[in-house]
């Protein structure tokens, strides 16, 4: 079956019944998320779990879930969760037979990448991203004809057709570190415009950078930043790297979502603005209850075209499969392992 012949048949299963048995099968899901899922909706998500669970059993699955997934997929179902350098990694590990990206579509391009034998999978084919839809195969091309001799540094989210035509990957967590690695005086840095010039205001490196804006965190403003410390004592402010320079200057820490995450464990500050995708904020408070969390987030819609049923469907039927042209596949999977070799 093709992606399109899929598109066009799928559909959201029909709800599972909630049994007493699937509630004491369960019971240890719902302890990691009930800060933030309430006991009444749990019987909705209590029996896909259960499914999901069972199939990963019977397939030999493994669930990769990004930071960015909702709680019940991201402390209910997953197996590895982290942001895009950690699933990058352990899709490169894991002994399973089939992979499930509970993400979007790039993260599971990657994941196919480093495990072109086995069966990856996408829960919906549709799950795109901004950053990997400004820039196409025949744009770096075009760079690279303008900057003879420039290695291009081309960050995860992008497809796997754009990491073919590049020297080496990166993440929001190791961009620094890659592009000081390479030991040359300037680089060619995709997609983001942003990440390029946080990497550019922290290295002597000349980053010659694209135009491609992260839809969700190029929303945030400093002026909005602003007005909530002024009402919020004692706040904290943690800023992804994809958000805009000013944004970035207003913070007190910015760093990718795992950077994210440690800061909160090891400084564990009392009352933290999170300046990310929501669900991030969903599942801190799920770890780290005693943490406030002031709540300035943005919805990504791409990740929020993954559910548990979806999940499901995918784990009964096999589909849809993430396939990659062997040509494009083999360059683009060297530049992820140049970028694993040098973080």
């Amino acid at each position: 079956m093709t992606q399109a012949q899929y598109r066009e048949q799928i559909q959201e299963p029909e709800p599972l019944p909630f049994t007493p048995e699937v509630d004491a099968r369960t019971r240890d899901a719902y302890e990691r998320v009930k800060h933030v899922i309430p006991a009444s909706e749990w019987p909705l998500f209590a029996p896909e779990v259960d499914a999901i669970r069972r199939l990963k059993r019977a397939c030999n699955a493994i669930i990769l879930a990004h930071n960015y997934q909702t709680p019940d997929i991201f402390h209910g179902v997953a197996d590895v969760v982290g942001d895009s350098l950690a699933l990058a990694r352990r899709a490169a590990e894991t002994d399973a037979e089939v992979i499930v990206v509970a993400g979007v579509h790039f993260m599971a391009e990657t994941a196919k990448l480093m495990n072109p034998d086995k069966t990856v999978l996408i829960p919906d084919p549709d799950a795109g991203c901004s950053l990997a839809s400004s820039i196409t195969g025949a744009d770096v091309r075009l760079l690279r004809q303008a900057y003879p001799g420039v290695p291009v540094v081309t960050y995860v989210n992008t497809s796997a057709a754009v990491k073919a035509e590049s020297d080496v990957c990166c993440t929001s967590g190791n961009a620094l570190q890659v592009v000081e690695a390479l030991g040359v005086p300037r680089v060619i840095f995709l997609p983001d415009a942003y990440l390029a010039s946080y990497v550019a205001s922290r290295t002597t490196v000349e980053v010659i950078a694209w135009h491609g804006k992260c839809e969700v965190h190029e929303q945030f403003t400093a002026d909005e930043v602003a007005a909530i410390r002024e009402g919020t004592e004692g706040l904290v402010v943690i800023a992804h790297p994809e958000c805009p320079p000013d944004v970035i200057a207003a913070a007190d820490f910015a760093g990718s979502t795992a950077q994210m995450i440690g800061y909160l464990k090891s400084e564990r500050p009392g009352r933290v603005l999170l300046l990310t995708e929501c669900s991030m904020s969903d599942n801190v408070a799920a770890e780290a209850p005693e943490v406030e969390l002031v709540r300035l987030c943005g919805l990504c819609p791409h990740m929020k075209r993954i559910s548990l049923p979806k999940i499901r469907q995918a784990l009964e039927t096999l589909q849809p499969e993430v396939r990659i042209n062997p040509g494009v596949a083999a360059r683009a999977r060297a530049a992820v392992e140049r970028m694993l070799a040098l973080s």
